[in-house]
Order: structure tokens, then C-alpha cells, then sequence
């Protein structure tokens, strides 16, 4: 009797702790939710402050280069249906090029155990043409086929946020309808577009022993028009007359070395140089960072374009990339795919840093250079907007609220945010540096966009410039729907509140 005794309050006990143990997970559960719609409440209201008066004129933007068609597929799928038997021991992902298919999959592997965008270029067109084939093999309810291009896709959020836009890109008679009508093209039609091989994956998918800590995609292309960025002219000769608030340059990664003979490619990046220093002082002049792997051609960048550009715009894997090319000469392979915000913020002071230095040492020499302005990063769980204090960019904390909202509406294809599907991944602060006397920022129903003054000190006269940072959290989808293109919807939408 003892021992049924004994049985029965083991098993009360097991019941009632059962019970509270799921009492308790519902508890915190509400409390998330609860949190998250009053986050949510917050953006809202702030992005709502962005509207423009039935008087106010739209803003006038340019965009360049190049377009293509993106063809997105399952990662997973496709790798276990074409390469089930290959799964690489050995990854790497620091091939600038890939040649083969033993690359191609060391190369998918490292970036995707890490869950970082990477996007390169395939040497082999025989291959690359073979590997579409196999995509257009698959199910048709298991590809997609969308307008890409880093131009395209931002001039297309820029219409939608009520933009007047110039478009510099070739397109195909297939590729234009699906492009705004009211977009301006300047550019010249081509027969076929290049094509871009998107292949997403969701957090959590796995291949082999391989496992994806985040969604994100690996991209592929082996173009043949992108890379010359044959719209550089036309785009300059229709600027003549547009006379646009902001010129953005984009798309300078399919600037491939292997396609260009000697000399060729700088001479491509002096046209645009050229354009860029042909602007008034009153546009403002933006550069969208991408997948860049190669020193050569970031150097070039840093030569012909860093200096003449007010904003950058890029992610967490680029800006540690630029900080690396501008601190120390060299580049860098897959980092954190969530980074601490202390260490983004801090990566973002030695670019803002690194630039201004330049522009003191050298702009007595050539007078078009630029002082950096604008510096975007935006994340998974968080959008940085850095902008001095006595620049003509406008609205930076709306601009932060606005980017976080179009992440989690475009990764999610969905303009309704529900807060029971998504995850909220910040705490509620932070701090602002990972010094250890850093200040504190709280994220809450007070402040859902934290703000404030600093000021960044620089140069060999310890010059003191000061500059407003905000911090919007990013509602992350609990499933995403579309990866690729997500960082330029993001920094369309912050750059257009800006304006």
C-alpha cells in the first residue's frame, strides 16, 4: 500500500508539474506576443509619418545598371535530386570564380552551414547552362521566374514608394512588361537577358550533415551583358535632362575579372566615375553593396566609386567585408550571420571613419570627391541607419521603421504582419558599442526605434563630426518565402523615406 501510495503521489506530482509547466510556456508565449504587437504597433505609427502631401512632388531617382532574370529554386531540392552522392567533406568559400561542379558544392556548402548571401559567378557556361536545364527540369511548382537585377528591383520599390524613376539597364521584350510602365528606361533592347540561378534556403533545411542556421540564398550567373554595363552611357546622357534628388549605382559585382580583357574594366569603371562626378551638388549619389569576393575589383571601387558616393548601403557580410578592405587590404569569407549590434555599430564608426579620412586627405586634389553622409546596414533581426547630423537626409528614424517593416513584407510575400508569425530575436536593449562603458538603448513601447547623438571623432586633428544612429527591430518571418532581393527592397524603402 505504501508503495501504491508512494506511485500515486509520483504521479500527481508528474501531472501538476506538467500542468504548470504548460501553464508557464503559455504565459511566455503571451508575453512574446504581447511584446511583438507593441513593437509592431510602433513601426507602424512611425512609417505612417511618411506620408507625403497631395503638394509635395514625388522624388525624382536614377538607377543603374544592368537586369536579368532571376530563376529561384529549392537549394535542398535540387542539390538532392542532381548532387545527392557529392555532398562535400571539405568546404571552402573563398573561390572567387567557380569553374566545376566539385567547386560549385564546396562553395554552397561553406555558405550555407553558415547561413550567409553569396553570390558567384560560374567561369564554365557550358555548365552554368546545364545546371538551368536541370532547374527548368524540376516541377514547375517548385521554381519561380522573377525580374532580377539589383537595379530593377530597387527602381521598382522606388515606384511603389511613390518615386519618379530613370532606369539604366538592356532588357529583352520578355523582361520589360514586367516593369512598371512608368519607369523611364535608358538602355538598349537585347535578344535574351543573362539569367541568374537563385538558390533558397529556409532555416533549418538541412543537405547531408549540412545544416542552415537562417534563410538565405546562394546566387549563380555566368552573365555576358551585366558585366560591361553598357547602359553607363545612355543612363549619363538621359541625366543631362532628369536632373534626379538621387543617382544610386548598383549591380558592379557581375564585374567579373575573367570577362574583361586587360584594362577594360577600369576603363568601365572611369564611365562611371565620370557619371557620378557629373551630378550637382544637390543629388545625392548612393552605392548598394553586394557579394563582392574579388581585392582587385573592390580596390577599384574604393579608387573610382567609394569616393564620390554620399550613402552605402549593404548587410552584415559586406560591411565586414568593406571595414576589412578599408582597415586592412584584404577580404573576408563568411562572418556571423546575426551579429551582436555593439559590433555592427562599431564596424559602421570605422567605415564612416575609414571615409572621412580619405575624403580630408584628398579632397584639396580633386575637389568632386564626396564626404560619406549615409551609412545602412541592414541585418536579419535589425535595420542601422547612420546618417551626420548636418547632411540633407531627412527622417532617418522613419527610414529605420520603414526598411524593418518591407524585410519582414517581402520575405514573407505578405503586406499583413501578423505577430503570431514571426519571431522577435533582439533583446530589449542594447548596447551601443562593444566598449565596455558603452551607453544602453532600450526597444519598447516608448521607443521602438531607438535614436540618439554622437559624435565620431577622426584624422590626425581629432576632428569631431556628429552623426544620428538609429536601430529598428526587424519582425523575422518564422517561414520565408523569397530571400533574394530582400537587401534591395530594404535599402530602396529606407533611401526613399530619406529623400
Amino acid at each position: 500500500m505504501t508503495a501504491l501510495r508512494y506511485m500515486g503521489w509520483l504521479t500527481g506530482f508528474s501531472v501538476f508539474t506538467a500542468f504548470v509547466s504548460i501553464i508557464w510556456q503559455a504565459f511566455l508565449s503571451l508575453q512574446a506576443l504581447n511584446r511583438t504587437t507593441v513593437l509592431l504597433t510602433g513601426l507602424l505609427a512611425i512609417e505612417g509619418s511618411l506620408k507625403r502631401s497631395a503638394q509635395e512632388p514625388a522624388p525624382k531617382v536614377a538607377i543603374g545598371y544592368g537586369a536579368c532574370t532571376d530563376l529561384q529554386i529549392n537549394a535542398t531540392e535540387f542539390l538532392e535530386r542532381y548532387y545527392s552522392r557529392r555532398i562535400p567533406v571539405v568546404t571552402t568559400g573563398s573561390r572567387e570564380i567557380v569553374s566545376n561542379e566539385d567547386e560549385l558544392l564546396q562553395s554552397f556548402a561553406y555558405y550555407f552551414q553558415n547561413g550567409a548571401a553569396a553570390e558567384r559567378v560560374m567561369a564554365n557556361s557550358t555548365l552554368f547552362k546545364q545546371l538551368v536545364g536541370y532547374a527548368k527540369v524540376m516541377d514547375k511548382e517548385r521554381i519561380n521566374w522573377y525580374m532580377g537585377g539589383n537595379a530593377p528591383l530597387m527602381a521598382v520599390r522606388f515606384f511603389m514608394e511613390g518615386a519618379e524613376v530613370l532606369l539604366g539597364a538592356h532588357m529583352s521584350k520578355k523582361l520589360r512588361p514586367l516593369l512598371p510602365k512608368e519607369i523611364r528606361l535608358a538602355g538598349d533592347e537585347i535578344a535574351n537577358d543573362d539569367i541568374h540561378l537563385i538558390l533558397e534556403y529556409k532555416a533549418g533545411d538541412t543537405w547531408g550533415s549540412y545544416v542552415a542556421p537562417r534563410a538565405n540564398r546562394y546566387i549563380l550567373h555566368s552573365d555576358r551583358n551585366n558585366p560591361h554595363l553598357r547602359a553607363v552611357e545612355q543612363l549619363t546622357d538621359a541625366l543631362k535632362v532628369y536632373h534626379p534628388q538621387l543617382l544610386v549605382v548598383s549591380g558592379l559585382q557581375m564585374m567579373d575579372m575573367f570577362t574583361f580583357n586587360p584594362g577594360e574594366r577600369e576603363a568601365r569603371l572611369q564611365q562611371v566615375q565620370r557619371q557620378l562626378t557629373s551630378q550637382p551638388a544637390d543629388t545625392l549619389n548612393h552605392f548598394e553593396m553586394a557579394s563582392y569576393v574579388e581585392l582587385q575589383l573592390l580596390q577599384q571601387l574604393r579608387h573610382f566609386v567609394l569616393p564620390y558616393v554620399d550613402s552605402l548601403g549593404m548587410n552584415e557580410q559586406e560591411l565586414s567585408n568593406l571595414q576589412q578592405v578599408l582597415s586592412h587590404g584584404r577580404t573576408t569569407l563568411a562572418t556571423d550571420w546575426n551579429p551582436r549590434i555593439a559590433h555592427t555599430l562599431d564596424q559602421m564608426r570605422q567605415v564612416f571613419i575609414s571615409l572621412l579620412e580619405d575624403y580630408g586627405q584628398r579632397s584639396s586634389s580633386d575637389p568632386r570627391r564626396r564626404r560619406i553622409s549615409r551609412i545602412h546596414v541592414h541585418t536579419l533581426a535589425y535595420q542601422a541607419i547612420l546618417t551626420t547630423a548636418s547632411s540633407k537626409w531627412k527622417n532617418t528614424r522613419a527610414a529605420a521603421a520603414k526598411a524593418a517593416l518591407t524585410a519582414h513584407r517581402y520575405v514573407c510575400k505578405s503586406q499583413f504582419i501578423n505577430p503570431e508569425a514571426v519571431l522577435q530575436v533582439l533583446d530589449d536593449s542594447f548596447a551601443t558599442s562593444t566598449q565596455s562603458d558603452a551607453p544602453r538603448m532600450r526597444i519598447g513601447a516608448a521607443s521602438p526605434v531607438p535614436c540618439w547623438r554622437e559624435y565620431i571623432e577622426y584624422g590626425r586633428q581629432h576632428q569631431r563630426l556628429e552623426v544620428e544612429i538609429c536601430v529598428a527591430p526587424v519582425l523575422v518571418c518564422r517561414e520565408a518565402r523569397k530571400t533574394a532581393g530582400a537587401g534591395d527592397n530594404i535599402s530602396a524603402s529606407g533611401l526613399a523615406a530619406q529623400l
